[in-house]
């Protein structure tokens, strides 16, 4: 009886003694959090293991976390997927949508977003100022030379090449007139004008041929020969022909001496900025110029976008991981933790299993006492 209450005692001795020094081994892996010193004596142990390891822990913390957790392909897998390509191909689509495409807002409002403020007022003066330039400068070209020097000569020969059409229609006019009764009045009133004007002479000639209207019609029978005759428009076309000789080389200033140029200017000016009417065309929301905007976009911009993202991503993924030097972002922000923050970190995550190693070296120790007690009862009966 008395061996078995030795035995029960050495073994619980020996689960204490196990747990605890297990107990004690994992709680030095953390504490103390500093060094300890009796005078200028530094304590053993002190401080624990991962304080005193710190800086090598944050370094390989980094290296860990560069080499396998967040490597090129771990990104490539997450993030760079067909899946993720065709959310961030409908995110940006919806926002181009919503925020630009069917936004009320208008140009002009779109404008002072980027600074940019009275745009309306600074066209309407650099076109008035083009207007003006562009005015003068063909005022200048007009008026500097003659009809010949300023007309395009195509122009020249066209209107010369219709002469002959030009003297056909003033016979036919003229022809026309002849035979009408304004033609008859006027003919009658400048033969009763000239025989009044002869005196007796045309008073003989009034009573001689009686009432003026056979003698008007005598002489419309022949200003009709005459305007029918061949010879009629040889004669008007040389006449036109020397007459656009002389035109021609006539100074275009002495021809449009007296034009209101000034006028015209002005006209020209009012007329082009009421059409052009800025103010007005800035005052209209994107959509207004541009209906298909989203349709034309979701087909042809943001597709391609999204792939030349995703595509110089992938490339660049690599560089650029290195270039963030995420080990040494790691390291600082492992460097920056309080110890006690570390210690809650690890226990957190493996708070159980330190348990288990404690009950474990209890349950070591039990069996290592009743080991020893047998071996001392068999040793002492020998």
């Amino acid at each position: 009886m008395d061996f078995l209450w030795t035995l029960l005692f050495m073994a619980l001795i020996g689960a204490l003694i196990g747990g605890f020094t297990n107990h004690l081994a994992i709680k030095m892996l953390f504490r103390p959090h500093e060094a300890k010193y009796i005078g200028k004596w530094r304590v053993p142990f002190t401080p624990g293991l991962i304080p005193k390891r710190r800086d090598e822990l944050a370094v390989q913390l980094g290296r860990t976390v560069t080499n396998y957790l967040l490597t090129p392909d771990t990104f490539r897998k997450r993030l760079l997927t067909p899946d993720m390509a065709a959310k961030a191909e409908a995110f940006v689509q919806g926002k181009l949508e919503k925020e630009i495409l069917m936004s009320d807002r208008t140009l002009a409002e779109w404008l002072a977003l980027g600074g940019v403020h009275d745009l309306d007022a600074v066209i309407d003066r650099k076109a008035g100022e083009l207007i003006d330039e562009r005015f003068q400068s063909f005022r200048q070209s007009i008026l500097s030379g003659t009809v010949e020097e300023t007309v395009p000569e195509k122009w020249l020969e066209q209107a010369e090449q219709h002469i002959p059409t030009l003297t056909a229609y003033v016979l036919g006019r003229a022809d026309g007139f002849v035979d009408s009764y304004e033609g008859k009045v006027m003919f009658q009133r400048l033969i009763t004008d000239f025989l009044e004007s002869k005196g007796t002479l045309g008073g003989m000639v009034k009573m001689l041929f009686g009432d003026s209207t056979s003698l008007v019609e005598k002489v419309q029978r022949e200003a009709k020969k005459f305007i029918a005759a061949p010879g009629t428009a040889q004669l008007v076309e040389t006449m036109l022909a020397t007459e656009w000789g002389k035109l021609k080389r006539r100074p275009m200033a002495e021809l449009a001496g007296g034009f209101d140029w000034d006028g015209l200017q002005l006209a020209l000016r009012t007329y082009a900025l009421h059409e052009l009417d800025t103010a007005g065309r800035l005052a209209q929301p994107i959509r207004h110029y541009w209906k298909d905007g989203a349709a034309w976009t979701a087909e042809h911009l943001t597709p391609q976008l999204i792939e030349f993202t995703f595509s110089q991503a992938e490339v660049q993924l690599e560089q650029s991981l290195k270039k963030l030097k995420l080990d040494q972002i790691v390291k600082e922000q492992v460097d920056t933790f309080p110890v006690s923050v570390l210690e809650d970190l690890v226990l957190g995550i493996s708070k159980r299993e330190f348990k288990m190693i404690t009950v474990l070296g209890a349950l070591l120790g039990g069996i290592i006492g009743i080991v020893q007690g047998l071996i001392v009862y068999f040793t002492n009966l020998t």
